[in-house]
């Protein structure tokens, strides 16, 4: 994957980021999430100061992401790619 540039808008400032080109589209939502947050924030508490703002929007984002998270990172299913990889070595020793 190629790395692309690109700028995101968090809090009214703009953010130069280079990401891989598949993370476009997630970076691109997260910074819509913050900004969708603080809104929310703003229009219903009379905090102004954006600091403050984005502080209670990280300990929001964060502990919604701690309630989703897995516990333990799962490990990654090998055994399609072994069983194809098994193939072609039997078709390369018949050809043997």
């Amino acid at each position: 994957m190629g790395k692309l540039s690109l700028k995101v808008v968090v809090a009214g400032r703009t953010y130069p980021l280079t990401v891989n080109s598949g993370e476009e589209a997630k970076v691109t939502k997260a910074a819509e999430d913050i900004n969708k947050a603080i809104k929310m924030l703003q229009d219903n508490y009379a905090v102004k100061d954006m600091q403050d703002l984005l502080a209670m929007t990280a300990l929001q984002l964060a502990t919604k992401s701690t309630n989703t998270a897995v516990s333990a990172p799962v490990e990654p299913d090998y055994s399609e790619i072994e069983s194809k990889l098994n193939e072609l070595s039997t078709e390369i020793d018949l050809l043997k």
